[in-house]
């Protein structure tokens, strides 16, 4: 086992990641986690527990992790992992993450981040504009320390940085494809037949970035992600009104908020959508994938649905993201009360 992989917040997109780098390693790494709660909390202290539970081994090459682990603590607290090639990868920044109330206290996060950059060998981030938006945001993050400020951190920080795309795994439909989007596809992204499916081996970048964490003994390769078990989707046409009937959400006979919805909403003709007829006659299909919390504005997004209901025009809304104890105020006004109820479905779900 020549890789260690520690995550702080082993849940959503955090675990995904991590169970597909064990999958592709299987044998050669050792996974050390901590339950997806208190996300603070593990941001804070999580160094000192994997200090003590994280196993000695002289096998261990690399160590990758998360940007929730404070890496510089760790290293300073277990000078045998220090001595790895430090891999840091970042799902998100706390430099450009919104807050409802800034805080002093907060501070300590995101300068927590930037100290585990200046220590890892290796800086990945799963999207440029998550790299850039942290790196432009370190010289403006360090003027809040009153005096004595460091400098250049970004020149420094930088170099190590690149960008790897969060791996996804699509379902395989190349069965409704026609031939010539077929031979598109493997002209244009790397698509190669096997048998009667299609295999995707990588954008262009995409191959380069799988020699992150190589060595001369052990590497890991980007691979395919299954998606995250028990989020649910519902579907409405168009934005509900005030409820004058029971909704589907309060049905006592029914546990999943899902049922009950309009089926012809749920089923279409995936090769005609795939190539092309009918789909300019369908109605917009809006999509809200994203947790219920203020740093993904839902209030933004729901005005935008009421306008869209106002002006009359036909769509449907797709409501995939995961919910926590907090329901957006938008959402308790009586014109919203059955997107409400399907919240506190989806809370019960997930």
């Amino acid at each position: 086992m020549s890789v260690l992989l520690i995550e702080p917040f082993y849940g959503g997109s955090h675990k995904q990641l991590m169970d597909l780098l064990q999958e592709e390693l299987q044998e050669d790494c050792v996974l050390c986690t901590l339950p997806a709660k208190k996300w603070h909390w593990k941001a804070r202290t999580s160094a000192l527990y994997f200090m003590q539970t994280v196993p000695t081994s002289s096998n261990y090459r690399i160590l990758f992790a998360s940007s929730v682990l404070n890496l510089a603590e760790l290293a300073a607290l277990r000078p045998d992992l220090g001595k790895l090639k430090k891999v840091l990868y970042f799902h998100e920044n706390q430099l450009a993450y919104p807050v409802q109330k800034c805080q002093e206290r907060d501070f300590q996060y995101g300068y927590n981040q930037i100290l585990s950059c200046l220590v890892a060998d290796v800086v990945v981030f799963n999207s440029a504009f998550n790299m850039e938006s942290f790196l432009k945001s370190i010289g403006k993050f360090m003027k809040l320390i009153p005096d004595h400020r460091p400098k250049d951190l970004e020149k420094i920080i930088r170099p190590k940085c690149q960008v790897l795309y969060f791996p996804v795994r699509f379902p395989d439909v190349s069965r409704f494809m026609p031939e010539h989007k077929l031979a598109r596809l493997e002209k244009v992204i790397g698509v190669k037949r096997n048998g009667d499916s299609y295999q995707l081996e990588g954008l262009p970048g995409q191959q380069e970035s799988r020699a992150v964490m190589k060595t001369s003994d052990a590497h890991l390769e980007s691979g395919l992600c299954e998606p995250q078990p028990g989020l649910c989707t519902t579907q409405h046409e168009g934005l509900p009104s005030p409820p004058a009937a029971p909704v589907q959400a309060e049905a006592p006979e029914s546990t999943n908020p899902c049922q009950g919805e309009d089926k012809q909403c749920l089923t279409f003709n995936l090769s005609n959508i795939l190539s092309g007829l009918d789909y300019q006659q369908r109605p917009l299909h809006i999509a809200w994938p994203h947790r219920w919390e203020h740093d993904k504005d839902p209030e933004t997004f729901f005005k935008v649905l009421m306008k869209l209901k106002e002006q009359g025009l036909p769509f449907h809304v797709s409501v995939l993201g995961e919910t926590f104890s907090e329901i957006p105020d938008i959402l308790k006004a009586p014109a919203w009360r059955p997107l409400g109820l399907l919240c506190r479905a989806l809370q019960q779900k997930v």
